[in-house]
């Protein structure tokens, strides 16, 4: 920080662990509500994604295709949380189930359920060969097929925790058919992740293109997000993680499950 003359100014941080998660989240709540910023950080996320900047980055070896808060802020909710079990629909090159792993190793306990509808075998690979693969089940099939839905409750223990990560087609359609699979299957105290939802808040000229698909205005994972929330009263935005969630993917899609 700098004050009016240009110096840099030491911001005052509690030593107390109380006041220093009270002030932090205090700094949150204040970002959040920052509108004027939180644009400006969206037209930043949306002029890096037009040179596929969540794709440089990589998690012990894989491609995780996330920015780096979306990264910091799922490892604040597993350690936090700690699930007994996470779900994430859309593997991709593998980087974020790998993630996922390794910070349930660091917990101690845990697996995560991978679902695509196509993982391919150097996908695969990378995944069932690496340190954390005793961790990890993948699933292929369509994440909302009633047979896939079918496998991954079953690899659900009984008594467990679970978190549940969408980040597969980012259609309303397909995300909103999601949320009604899987957000069931979310336990209290835990989280559901909706990815993308900075979709919902670029101006149509921002919207990224990808293998020539694009999103338009309502046709997103906000919007799904939305529509599920007025279907369902079981869960909460965290407020604290969603206030810092600037120069991110995913700004309002992190919610906790407040009911059983």
């Amino acid at each position: 920080m700098s004050d009016s003359g240009g110096q840099f100014v030491k911001p005052n941080i509690p030593d107390d662990r109380a006041e220093f998660e009270a002030e932090r989240r205090r700094r949150c709540l204040e970002l959040g509500a920052d509108a004027a910023l939180a644009q400006q950080a969206l037209d930043c996320v949306a002029n890096a994604e037009r040179r596929n900047y969540s794709y440089l980055w990589s998690w012990m070896g894989a491609p995780i295709i996330q920015m780096p808060p979306d990264i910091v802020a799922a490892q604040e909710i597993i350690w936090k949380a700690r699930p007994d079990v996470i779900i994430e629909t859309g593997v991709a090159r593998g980087g974020s189930v790998i993630f996922y792993a390794s910070i349930l190793t660091l917990v101690g306990k845990g697996k995560v359920v991978g679902v695509d509808i196509d993982i391919r075998a150097h996908n695969r690979d990378t995944i069932e060969k690496h340190p954390m693969a005793g961790r990890i089940t993948l699933i292929e099939g369509s994440s909302i097929a009633e047979e896939t839905i079918a496998r991954v409750r079953a690899e659900i223990p009984a008594g467990a925790s679970v978190m549940v990560v969408l980040d597969s087609d980012h259609s309303r359609a397909h995300v909103l058919a999601e949320l009604r699979a899987y957000a069931p299957i979310v336990t209290a105290g835990q989280y559901l992740i909706v990815a993308d939802t900075m979709l919902g808040f670029l101006k149509p000229d921002q919207t990224p293109r990808k293998r020539s698909r694009f999103w338009p205005a309502g046709d997103e994972p906000l919007a799904a997000l939305n529509d599920y929330r007025r279907e369902c009263d079981r869960f909460e935005p965290d407020e604290e993680i969603n206030g810092k969630m600037i120069f991110a993917n995913s700004p309002g899609g992190y919610l906790r499950c407040v009911r059983a």
